[in-house]
């Protein structure tokens, strides 16, 4: 373990800004390197910039916040392998411990301990096509699934997809969230309520607590 590295973007304490634990105190480790390119990426600076780091100072920095919830972000975490070990660690910390990964690669060797927060890509995102859909078949009941919608067409692709997989009923939550200032929220408000569709919307509060664009929130 001490020996194992990844490449770190930040380490820090803000709000929880999103998902089911949205308004909690959590410490973010964010990993560099992504693989996909969305359209409304908000976390660009991530993709390359980092430092090489070993878990074990990752761990040390980490529970030193003496925080009980911790996500995993990116970038695209699970690019790197030794994100689950990582992961593991945190868990037999005693924390909780959340990630958020785009759903281009497989969430199968996560420990069921974790929760797995699933971004289904839209066809706005123009990566709609990277989806792995075998992921879905490994979501649990401590699982969610996020849409980040732009349009019409993302919404109703959306819809179709919480139907067809019936995700609402094997996830803690399915996620609508708008694309930050292309959509007004309360069209997506509107349809969600038109169809009785049973989702949870959602803002990115941290954009709202502080500057749009500010890191390290």
């Amino acid at each position: 373990m001490s020996e194992l590295k990844l490449t770190v973007n930040e380490i820090y304490e803000s709000i929880q800004g999103e998902s089911t634990w949205a308004g909690l105190r959590c410490v973010f480790v964010r990993l560099t390197g992504c693989d996909l390119r969305c359209t409304y990426c908000d976390t660009e600076y991530a993709f390359f910039s980092g430092e090489k780091r070993t878990l074990a100072s990752i761990i040390e920095e980490t529970l030193a916040f003496d925080c009980p919830l911790i996500e995993i972000t990116g970038g695209e975490p699970l690019l790197q392998k030794n994100v689950l070990p990582l992961m593991t660690a945190f868990c037999d910390a005693g924390a909780t411990v959340l990630i958020e990964t785009s759903g281009a690669h497989d969430i199968s060797k996560i420990d069921p301990r974790v929760h797995r927060i699933v971004d289904l890509k839209t066809p706005d995102s123009g990566m709609c096509a990277r989806n792995l859909y075998s992921n879905l078949e490994f979501l649990a009941a401590r699982d969610e699934v996020k849409f980040v919608i732009g349009s019409r067409e993302d919404y109703a692709w959306s819809r179709e997809q919480v139907r067809k997989f019936g995700l609402s009923k094997i996830c803690r939550a399915v996620l609508f969230s708008p694309v930050f200032g292309k959509i007004e929220p309360v069209q997506i408000v509107d349809w969600i309520l038109e169809d009785k569709l049973d989702v949870r919307f959602q803002l990115q509060m941290h954009k709202f607590i502080w500057e749009p664009n500010t890191k390290g929130v």
